[in-house]
């Protein structure tokens, strides 16, 4: 409260001083924005180890990982979707091509949109997926391995879970039944099928048992994750951005970003859960998007957060997704039901403008109720935001775009 109190009395100075307005809209956006962890974008960055990042990329590209052989981390995470797949919902194992034409195609189709990979495994970024369900906000890792976690790295964890899950890099068959209830024992035979493969494919395998200080018939997957995890924290780091510029270097913004920007930290009130370094709290909230597909639990219902802790308080929250390059990573929500940035924007604060009653049923409305209730305890509740101000905020946020390549 008390940063709000400071935003709008230097708002207030700013509509007494009309003559320097300019100036004082850009001074109050800047110390407002390093106020709520606005940081240069190399803290964010981790240890390197390029020789792991370079085996790791062959390990990202390859459809071994794959149980079934047939799709690979890559295919979800595309430079050309933001590092995500361009689709509402995740496509995985069996789909062929790229963002629409993937639909097209006898893939697995997910319960939850792919989430892009900018900034995940950075300092600081130690919460994974929509739900959480691995992380280590409190310094120790905690995931679906329970005691068994494979390492204390939580990234490294998080790359051992797409391998093992049905529909995303495993096919559905009578083959792969015996995989169906999710438990450690079959995962770690999962893991070691596939370290199998990689120690009997040379041009990956030497690489990788160099870089891992290891011989080749000692490489397992905890090799394997490791090595990716190295790829992701170096190809998907922060780069620096327009926003980056005018915050630490004075680089102007035009007219409609400066009024998004100013709207974003402050009435918007986007910086209760879009803060810090990676613009995300990465905490769980929940915004009542309407739900598309069949849903994590089934019967177009997903129930988030709550499926892991079990906490009533948790239901309908996901963790806040990062802004970096969001302009690039339509559709947005957990179900990704929102094609336009705009309309998700809306969403957040607005949501019965986007959902038609008249054609639910009476379990679909209780459904939109609790959802609301829950919202209704978030900070952006219910905020007025007219379609002049929705446009300036989508302004302000294609400053936080750059680009995927290296730029030093």
């Amino acid at each position: 409260m008390k940063s709000a109190t400071r935003f709008f009395a230097a708002v207030a100075l700013v509509c007494a001083t009309p003559a320097v307005s300019e100036t004082m809209r850009e001074a109050v956006l800047r110390r407002t924005a390093l106020e709520n962890g606005m940081r240069p974008f190399e803290e964010t960055w981790p240890e390197f180890e390029p020789e792991k990042a370079a085996v790791g990329k062959l390990l990202f590209e390859s459809e071994l990982l794959s149980l079934t052989r047939n799709v690979s981390c890559r295919n979800c995470h595309l430079d050309e979707f933001g590092s995500a797949d361009g689709l509402p919902l995740g496509h995985g194992a069996g789909g062929v091509g790229k963002g629409i034409e993937r639909m097209k195609s006898p893939a697995g189709v997910l319960s939850r949109n792919a989430l892009a990979l900018w900034g995940r495994g950075g300092v600081g970024f130690d919460v994974f997926f929509w739900d959480g369900r691995v992380e280590a906000s409190s310094g120790d890792v905690r995931s679906q391995f329970g005691t068994m976690a494979p390492s204390d790295d939580p990234l490294v964890v998080t790359v051992h879970l797409p391998p093992v899950e049905f529909r995303e890099m495993i096919g559905e068959s009578d083959a792969t039944e015996w995989l169906r209830q999710g438990e450690v024992g079959a995962a770690t035979r999962v893991h070691a099928e596939i370290a199998r493969r990689i120690r009997e494919t040379p041009e990956i395998a030497v690489p990788l048992a160099v870089a891992s200080e290891l011989e080749v018939g000692n490489l397992t997957y905890l090799q394997i994750a490791e090595a990716i995890s190295a790829f992701i924290r170096s190809e998907f780091r922060l780069r620096e951005t327009k926003f980056h510029r005018f915050v630490f270097q004075s680089e102007p913004l035009t007219d409609q970003e400066l009024a998004g920007g100013l709207l974003f930290y402050g009435r918007g009130q986007c910086t209760a859960c879009h803060s810090g370094a990676y613009f995300s709290d990465l905490k769980f909230h929940a915004i009542p998007f309407a739900q598309f597909g069949f849903g994590f639990n089934g019967f177009g219902i997903d129930y988030g957060r709550y499926n892991f802790t079990q906490d009533p308080q948790d239901q309908y929250a996901f963790r806040t997704p990062p802004l970096y390059n969001v302009t690039k990573t339509a559709p947005y929500s957990h179900s990704g039901v929102e094609s336009d940035l705009g309309a998700a924007i809306r969403a957040h604060v607005d949501p019965l403008a986007a959902i038609d009653t008249s054609g639910l049923s009476a379990l679909d409305r209780t459904e939109v109720y609790q959802k609301i209730a829950r919202w209704s305890l978030e900070p952006s509740y219910a905020v007025e935001l007219s379609d002049i101000e929705i446009a300036e905020l989508v302004a302000f946020l294609t400053s936080l775009e750059f680009d995927p390549e290296p730029t030093r």
